[in-house]
C-alpha cells in the first residue's frame, strides 16, 4: 500500500507540473510582469485607390471600375514592447483580386465578347512603432499587471511592397481593329508608408481584439508592357479586426 500511495504521489505531482509553471505566468486577470510583446493574426477589407493613368484607362475600355480592384486584406504583426506605451511593430499582408472583364462595345468576328482577366495583388513588409495613447495596463505591487480594457493607439510604419499587376487574355489593336491575345505583366517591390490608427479590447490578460485602420502611400515604376502610362498608385485605405496573443 505505501508503494501504491508513493506512486499516487508522485503522479499528482508530476501532472501538478505543468499547472504550477502556468500559474507563474497568469493570474486570474492578470500577469505576473508585464508582457514583452504580442501576435496579432488579422483579416478585413483593402480599399485600392486606383488613381492612376493606366486604372483610369483600364476602366474607361473594359467592364471593370475602380472598386473591382479593393480586395480582402490578411496580415500579421509581431510587436515588441520598448517603453510602457510605446512598441516597435513589423507586419505584413497580403491583399489580391482577379476580375473578368470585356471590352465595352466592342465583339470579335464571330460576334462574341472580347474577355480577358485582370490580377492586382499587393504585399507590403514594413517596420514601424505604435504608441498607445493611454495606459494599455497598469503593474500592482512589483509582479502583476493587469490589461486595459479599451487601449487605443496611432503610429506609423515603413519599408517596401510587392506588387503584381497582369492582364491576360485578347485585346484590340485600335489601329487595325485587329484582336489578338497577350499577357501583360508588371510587378517588383516599390518603396512605401502607412498611417495607423486602432484599439485593442482586452478579453483577458493574454488576449485582446484589435481593430485597425491603415492608409498606404506607395506607386511604383510600370514594365514596357503598359509603355506610354505614369505610374501605377498602389495607394489605399485597410480596415482589419484580428486577434493579438501577449507573450
Amino acid at each position: 500500500m505505501s508503494r501504491i500511495s508513493r506512486s499516487i504521489m508522485i503522479a499528482v505531482a508530476l501532472a501538478a507540473i505543468p499547472f504550477t509553471a502556468r500559474s507563474q505566468e497568469s493570474g486570474n486577470g492578470f500577469l505576473f510582469g508585464a508582457p514583452m510583446g504580442s501576435v496579432t493574426l488579422s483579416g478585413g477589407w483593402a480599399l485600392a485607390s486606383a488613381h492612376s493613368d493606366l486604372f483610369s484607362y483600364t476602366t474607361d475600355l473594359l467592364t471593370l471600375n475602380r472598386r473591382d480592384f479593393s480586395s480582402p486584406a490578411f496580415g500579421v504583426d509581431l510587436a515588441f514592447r520598448v517603453l510602457p506605451r510605446t512598441e516597435l511593430v513589423m507586419s505584413s499582408s497580403f491583399s489580391g483580386v482577379s476580375k473578368r472583364s470585356e471590352f465595352r462595345g466592342f465583339i470579335d468576328n464571330n460576334h462574341q465578347p472580347i474577355e480577358q482577366t485582370t490580377n492586382f495583388r499587393r504585399i507590403p513588409v514594413t517596420v514601424g512603432v505604435k504608441q498607445y495613447l493611454t495606459s494599455n495596463g497598469r503593474s500592482i505591487g512589483k509582479f502583476a499587471w493587469i490589461p486595459s480594457r479599451f487601449a487605443p493607439y496611432v503610429g506609423a510604419s515603413g519599408g517596401a511592397m510587392y506588387y503584381h499587376f497582369r492582364q491576360d487574355g485578347d485585346f484590340i489593336n485600335f489601329e487595325t481593329t485587329d484582336v489578338f491575345p497577350s499577357i501583360l505583366v508588371s510587378e517588383g517591390w516599390t518603396p512605401m508608408a502607412n498611417a495607423i490608427a486602432g484599439v485593442d479590447y482586452a478579453l483577458g490578460p493574454r488576449f485582446a481584439i484589435t481593430t485597425e485602420a491603415r492608409y498606404l502611400w506607395s506607386s511604383a515604376e510600370l514594365s514596357q508592357d503598359f509603355s506610354g502610362f505614369h505610374r501605377l498608385d498602389l495607394s489605399g485605405l485597410s480596415t482589419t479586426v484580428g486577434l493579438s496573443i501577449r507573450f
